[in-house]
């Protein structure tokens, strides 16, 4: 492979804004994984976020790109996959395997599509210095009447057009919107773009928590949500706190502290075969069978708001929720999946088109 630019490569990045900017190139926020294309003739390549390979893994997607992607081209885009109108993250995580075999099966049972939205060199030219406006120009044209698993992303500079996209697209799985002023250049590793992602908030129960690497303070705290059958579900963590914060969370966690954890609702959490369906918080300490050392669990009684902007699959964040304020005019029974918003419907077909 000889490129203008060649991997591995680490994307430019964006930082989280409140509001959507005006007078940017505005494109959707997709949910799945960022990927670099590299294409040189017969060979191609795709670089994750940190510069590691993913080709082996979508080997049904390295064959279309071989056949609907310029020759010499260097892409970047996002990997995704849908099932049912709308993008499945836990479908793509699952992706990832070791074996072979398995990667071959789930690449017939999940096939991949890849969506562009940026183009860093084509032909002999890198294009990294040349402004966004002039590189969406010429990936349109690179990427004219390319069909499906691979897409061109749709983008517009009408900020009316994205405040629509940010509340219809949600619908269809996608995080949000992603703003590009339109003279950038491509700056790797740099966050020079800004996203604006949906939050919501929940009342969660806070069940128990991690110590911080540095020593004895609240390094995350363990959330939980019931169910409707009353079972209480471990669905997530919060961890960005100060360190003032983490030993302040100490203190005020000390009287629901639970010496014997044998009463906690994830007792389970001694026996090793409770952990195999990752739904619980710690794991077991390989010191001793019957006690895991990694969580300190507390009586699940103190109600916490935390701010969350995606769920998956319905039963748990998708990323590390962030805390708001601790709730004491709400019970712990209350914190239930029924409080959560679920966004309206949207076929992601309607975005993309259908699979060809």
């Amino acid at each position: 492979m000889d490129l203008p630019v060649m991997p591995p490569v680490k994307p430019m990045l964006a930082k989280s804004v409140a509001k959507i900017p005006p007078g940017m190139h505005y494109e959707a926020k997709w949910d799945g994984f960022r990927a670099l294309v590299f294409r040189d003739g017969a060979e191609l390549e795709l670089g994750s976020r940190t510069g590691k390979p993913l080709t082996r893994y979508f080997p049904e997607l390295v064959a279309a790109l071989v056949e609907r992607v310029p020759e010499r081209c260097v892409l970047d885009g996002e990997i995704v996959i849908a099932r049912d109108g709308r993008l499945d993250f836990d479908a793509l995580t699952e992706r990832i395997h070791p074996a072979d075999s398995r990667v071959r099966t789930l690449a017939e049972r999940t096939p991949a599509s890849f969506v562009a939205f940026d183009l860093l060199a084509l032909g002999d030219a890198s294009l990294l210095d040349v402004p966004l406006s002039e590189r969406r120009a010429r990936l349109e044209v690179a990427l004219s009447g390319v069909s499906a698993p691979v897409h061109l992303a749709p983008a517009t500079t009408d900020r009316a057009v994205a405040e629509r996209w940010f509340e219809a697209y949600e619908g269809a799985g996608l995080d949000g919107v992603v703003a590009k002023p339109l003279t950038l250049p491509y700056l790797r590793d740099e966050r020079a773009m800004f996203k604006i992602k949906h939050e919501r908030t929940a009342d969660v129960v806070v069940a128990g928590y991690r110590f911080h690497k540095s020593g004895p303070v609240v390094g995350s705290l363990l959330l939980g949500l019931y169910d409707d059958r009353g079972t209480l579900q471990h669905v997530g963590v919060s961890a960005a706190f100060t360190m003032k914060r983490r030993a302040e969370l100490v203190e005020e966690l000390e009287p629901l502290r639970l010496e014997d954890a044998s009463e906690h609702p994830w007792a389970a959490w001694a026996q090793e075969s409770a952990h195999a369906s990752a739904r619980l918080p710690g794991a077991p300490s390989r010191w001793s069978a019957k006690k895991d050392l990694s969580w300190v669990p507390v009586r699940p009684e103190r109600v916490a708001e935390v701010a969350y902007d995606h769920m998956e699959n319905g039963t748990r964040f998708r990323h590390t929720a962030r805390f708001r304020r601790w709730r004491p005019d709400r019970t712990a029974p209350g914190c239930t999946y029924g409080q959560l918003e679920e966004p309206v419907s949207y076929d992601l077909a309607e975005i993309l088109g259908p699979r060809g």
